[in-house]
């Protein structure tokens, strides 16, 4: 396999002809009608709900507080999600102001119908927990929250406790836990061989695979949707690529960034349900999205993304 630009002809062997033939054929007939492709779904295990593929992290790009100018962009960030068939803003209150601005913006839009909420429990204690995720509920707006996570395994045993509670009276929909290193991800496959979970939310990009080892084959084992954060190596890895040409092949793929190649790669995997790339720009929220619209990737296309990248 060559480590440069693949052509169609490559790309058509590498993936067995049909499924790539299929995508072709898919994105030109989108390009001739000029319709804009749907977004993808997948199932969540649990319930059987379809999820769209791509979501908005809030880490950072949401901590804006009172900033009028910032505000107006992140609804332009949400709006353009949502147009594009997304739904799952994930947020934590960890990440300063950012559960306040996304149920504030989502309250003004009247969007609450298109949003999929997700945040996280980040203390210790019961106590110290149910109080934090009623603060949670009030800043996004939500009497019920769509899923509730145990942001880094933190005292993960009395807050997944609580959760099933809350579950069960109807205050939330799904619970779950996350983590975003694989230095944890022992605690995390042992957590999920205990424990129930309808969601578990990991990192995974193509120059980051460990979870592909044992953390994904579990999730789809075990019936656990997977949300999948630092989809872009932590940025580092699309900052590094922004200085170098897109391949010739991207288009025969349906991606026209870098961006889109590595949302891509992530959501070929099938037990991934959906990536969170977070962003406060309305145009790179357009570009995320589009990676969600046309087939998935097979596993041969897949590889060839990882050995343009090596």
């Amino acid at each position: 396999m060559s480590h440069g630009l693949f052509t169609r002809a490559e790309i058509l062997r590498l993936t067995g002809g049909a499924g790539a033939a299929y995508l072709f054929s898919t994105a030109a007939r989108a390009e001739q009608s000029g319709e804009k492709a749907a977004m993808q779904t997948r199932v969540i295990p649990s319930s059987g709900e379809k999820l769209p593929v791509i979501g908005v992290g809030t880490w950072q790009t949401f901590d804006v507080g009172a900033d009028a100018a910032a505000r107006k962009q992140l609804t332009q960030v949400l709006a353009t999600l949502f147009d594009a068939g997304g739904s799952v803003i994930d947020s934590s209150p960890m990440y300063g102001t950012s559960e306040d601005v996304a149920g504030s913006l989502v309250a003004d839009m009247g969007a609450r119908s298109k949003a999929f909420l997700a945040t996280k429990v980040w203390t210790r204690g019961r106590e110290a927990g149910i109080h934090e995720i009623n603060r949670s509920m009030q800043l996004l707006r939500a009497e019920k929250l769509d899923l509730l996570q145990v942001h880094n395994l933190l005292d993960w045993r009395i807050h997944l406790a609580t959760l099933r509670d809350l579950k069960s009276k109807g205050r939330i929909r799904y619970l779950g836990v996350t983590h975003y290193t694989s230095s944890a991800y022992r605690e995390l496959e042992a957590v999920m061989r205990e424990q129930q979970l309808d969601f578990i939310q990991v990192n995974y990009s193509a120059d980051d695979r460990a979870a592909e080892q044992r953390i994904l084959p579990l999730a789809a084992e075990r019936g656990m949707a997977v949300l999948i954060n630092l989809p872009f190596g932590g940025g580092g890895l699309l900052r590094r690529l922004r200085a170098k040409p897109l391949p010739a092949w991207a288009g025969e793929i349906g991606c026209a960034s870098w961006a889109q190649i590595l949302l891509k790669f992530v959501i070929g995997h099938p037990a991934v349900t959906c990536v969170i790339p977070g962003t406060a720009n309305p145009d790179h929220m357009r570009d995320n999205a589009a990676a969600g619209a046309g087939p998935f990737l097979d596993q041969a296309a897949r590889q060839g993304i990882v050995a343009e990248l090596t």
